[in-house]
């Protein structure tokens, strides 16, 4: 036994209305927005495959977070299905610029034996975040 997986990271944003719109556009969902934006939640989350990262907005504080978190510290490496082109396409379609790539890229399946291509660009808060494509 030991440890099999990510279950959530945490990111704190400046403009959450701008993180919402931007990773919706991205197809992403949003676990807890309507529970956020009447006041029954203080945090919303971004529901990556089985994993999630959870926002912090605006004035959040929290006794359990990173004690330098702040908005654009984040560097995040989604994998995408399908090819470099299509994810390339679902990017320019949503309006986010590529600013590095396509280009070989070592990951983490197969310990980085795998080919791989990523791209990167950046979300409204300026983390930075890499698509990578298995081929």
């Amino acid at each position: 036994m030991g440890t099999i997986g990510i279950d959530h990271l945490a990111m704190p944003t400046a403009n959450a209305e701008k993180l919402i719109g931007f990773y919706k556009k991205l197809g992403f969902d949003i676990n807890d927005e309507a529970d956020w934006r009447n006041g029954k939640a203080n945090i919303f989350s971004i529901q990556v495959g089985e994993s999630k990262i959870n926002v912090h907005p605006e004035g959040f504080t929290a006794s359990l977070r990173g004690d330098t978190a702040l908005p654009g510290s984040a560097d995040i490496c989604f994998v995408w299905d399908g090819t470099p082109e299509e994810c390339q396409k679902m990017l320019a379609d949503a309006g986010v610029e590529i600013i590095r790539g396509p280009g070989p890229r070592k990951g983490a399946r197969a310990r980085g034996s795998l080919t791989a291509v990523s791209m990167y660009a950046r979300d409204p808060d300026h983390n930075l975040l890499e698509w990578m494509v298995y081929i």
